[in-house]
């Protein structure tokens, strides 16, 4: 009888210790949810595209193998899908660009190197788009777009960051710098972000 007994207590123990791992991990993929959701982004994520139906593209010079073009968005449009639309369409290997415009309402971001996370900056109402630049590159043979975005506040006060998305109102002016020779991104296991690698030859 006490061995039977003593037999029911191990095995009582063992499932409660598989339950108390189970628990644990269940924890830990909730929480990694979680973060997900409470304003964290991975370096490397998708990029929706056709956000930018009122996109307008001109093609304003062309210097040797170098090309200029002014790229504009309406109200509504949301840039970085529609920059990332240009990209694709005009087969955009190498660029960098600059605009000024207004939005109504963005998502910033700072990134986290201890986290190799973006932490989500949500910019709520009308702002003033006081700087934004960025470069295009290749990064796993399709055109990858970063760009850095400093907003104008009703008070004055600037908000600044990664540019995950930017919804356009009235209107964003975006000037197009397209260079002939092709820029590569490399994907930097220490921090998880893509980075331009000269050395990179596809």
């Amino acid at each position: 009888m006490l061995k039977e007994a003593g037999n029911m207590w191990k095995d009582n123990m063992k499932w409660s210790g598989i339950g108390v791992v189970l628990l644990a991990l269940g924890l830990s993929a909730s929480s990694g949810a979680q973060t997900a959701q409470d304003g964290w982004v991975p370096p490397v994520h998708p990029i929706p595209t056709g956000k930018a139906p009122g996109m307008k593209v001109q093609l304003l010079s062309t210097i040797g193998q170098q090309k200029t073009y002014a790229v504009i968005f309406y109200r509504g449009d949301e840039a970085f899908s529609g920059l990332t639309d240009f990209a694709l369409k005009y087969h955009v290997t190498s660029a960098h660009f600059t605009a000024i415009g207004a939005l109504h309402g963005a998502e910033l971001a700072w990134f986290d190197p201890a986290r190799k996370m973006y932490k989500k900056i949500p910019i709520e109402g009308q702002v003033e788009v006081i700087s934004m630049i960025g470069d295009i590159a290749l990064y796993k043979g399709k055109p990858s777009v970063h760009t850095h975005m400093v907003v104008g506040l009703p008070d004055g006060s600037t908000r600044g960051g990664h540019v995950l998305e930017a919804h356009v109102s009235p209107t964003l002016e975006v000037y197009v710098t397209v260079d002939p020779t092709d820029m590569h991104k490399r994907l930097d296991p220490e921090t998880d972000l893509t980075l331009i690698d000269p050395a990179v030859h596809e």
